[in-house]
């Protein structure tokens, strides 16, 4: 199983890991390591794709699994199950697991440096116009301060076309954002995620930002991506205290 790692100045009670799509046992179009229930794989395969991540990062449970909607709800690990909607997750005590799943969409890791706290969220592009950050920040209850953050991989600044609709959604939230948005050869806009994520986080006050150096998209062989592929499987990003 091959995984990454954050680059990061966590503390060392911080654990956090990155799936690719090496070392499951599903198959094409799916191949291999889909942790992903809701994409048409075969439930089975899925599920020993999960006891195999679980041995592999020794977690110290299974992960809570939410039902991702691109909303800007948090819930606490402590108090849900598995299967809860939401699209971001907090954990206030060691032992919980939080992750999210990802094929283009931006899963953002956050940690406080004083306490034992946790969180990962799934930043599409319309949670993050809606405010799933700033929901996350608030349900880690610390100083933004005391944040650390790292982006992991995501569909690049050179794939992510989109509208002019969604450039100006984010426009009327703040001019500043026109920096995250480039136009692409076909009359649309490239839309820089990683960076939208960076201002977001930097307008709450979190002052270290790490990671946000791969594309889904353009690499298939270590990630499904659903722009690319459209029927794929999903990687996890992860992340628990011990």
């Amino acid at each position: 199983m091959n995984l990454i790692i954050p680059k990061w100045p966590a503390p060392n009670w911080v654990h956090a890991a990155v799936t690719t799509r090496d070392g499951g046992v599903s198959c094409a179009p799916y191949t291999s390591l889909n942790l992903g229930l809701h994409v048409g794989d075969d439930p089975q395969a899925v599920a020993i794709n999960r006891a195999r991540l679980v041995t592999a990062l020794n977690l110290p449970k299974e992960p809570l699994w939410l039902q991702q909607v691109h909303g800007c709800d948090t819930v606490y690990a402590e108090d849900s199950k598995d299967g809860c909607t939401a699209d971001a997750i907090v954990a206030t005590e060691p032992g919980s697991v939080c992750a999210v799943l990802t094929a283009d969409c931006l899963p953002i890791l956050l940690c406080d440096q004083k306490n034992k706290r946790v969180g990962a969220v799934h930043g599409g592009w319309r949670g993050l116009l809606n405010g799933i950050l700033e929901s996350a920040i608030t349900a880690l209850d610390t100083p933004a301060i005391d944040i650390l953050a790292w982006l992991g991989p995501a569909i690049g600044p050179n794939a992510f076309e989109v509208g002019s609709e969604v450039r100006n959604a984010f426009l009327q939230q703040s001019l500043e954002l026109s920096a995250a948005f480039a136009p692409s050869p076909r009359g649309l806009w490239l839309a820089n995620i990683y960076n939208i994520a960076r201002y977001k986080l930097a307008k709450q006050g979190v002052n270290f930002i790490g990671g946000g150096d791969y594309c889904t998209v353009s690499d298939p062989k270590r990630f499904f991506s659903y722009r690319r592929d459209r029927i794929t499987g999903r990687m996890a990003t992860l992340i628990w205290c011990k």
